[in-house]
């Protein structure tokens, strides 16, 4: 059946010499597999690989069959175009990273718009914004929300946060419980937007140990869930 849909890539897999196969997360049908036959070979059509970087926003008429593993793409084009996102090396940092992120932590095949109604505004956020150095401390956070173990803002005031948990504190219960720059970071964060993150000022070094907080809370709230290889790519750029 033939369908209109919107997506984000998430990821792609070259198969056999010519064939891509495409993950994405889809307006209609939450997390989608896609075989693109010969994309790696064609010069024009539906198939030029420019179309399935990183977080790419598409729309697209597919062939979805619900007893078929992978679907099928007909016609496709950018729902939005990137000006920054895949030509700044730090913004496809981030992108690069973000992508192995919710590869790894989407799974579900079902319909969640406000989702992706999330991810796709987020995105272009970061395209266009020129504050972009903690954007995926905040977008993680963020998107905690959306995956069911957002941090509960109650007590906020506490002087402990329990990762295990998701709850603030008033002592430290067990090797979960964090205090310091990380729970003042933490604090800062929840409940502001993206505009607002010019006004956070953090070091490398606490970007870096907050953002190592943030996967691990991700890991004890996921299950499978594992740090993403571009991880040093990412701390590398924000050195």
């Amino acid at each position: 059946m033939l369908t209109k849909n919107q997506g984000i890539v998430l990821s792609k897999l070259k198969y056999r010499d010519n064939d891509l196969i495409v993950k994405c997360y889809t307006k209609e049908r939450g997390v989608v597999s896609y075989i693109l036959r010969g994309a790696l070979k064609a010069k024009k059509g539906s198939n030029k690989t420019i179309y399935y970087q990183a977080l790419s926003q598409l729309q697209f008429e597919e062939n979805f069959k619900t007893n078929r593993v992978l679907q099928g793409i007909n016609e496709v084009k950018f729902s939005y175009i990137y000006h920054s996102v895949h030509s700044n090396i730090y913004k496809s940092s981030i992108a690069l990273f973000l992508s192995e992120i919710l590869t790894n932590a989407l799974k579900e095949e079902e319909r969640n718009e406000s989702l992706f109604n999330f991810l796709e505004i987020a995105l272009q956020y970061l395209d266009t914004t020129e504050q972009f150095s903690n954007f995926h401390l905040l977008f993680l956070l963020k998107l905690t929300r959306y995956l069911g173990f957002q941090p509960e803002n109650k007590n906020i005031e506490f002087p402990y946060f329990n990762l295990e948990s998701g709850i603030f504190e008033s002592f430290n219960h067990n090797i979960y419980s964090i205090s310091g720059e990380n729970l003042t970071l933490l604090k800062l964060l929840l409940g502001i937007n993206f505009d607002a993150l010019d006004s956070i000022k953090i070091n490398a070094k606490q970007r870096r140990e907050f953002l190592n907080m943030l996967l691990h809370y991700f890991e004890l709230h996921l299950d499978g869930f594992k740090k993403p290889k571009s991880l040093q790519v990412l701390n590398e750029v924000f050195h």
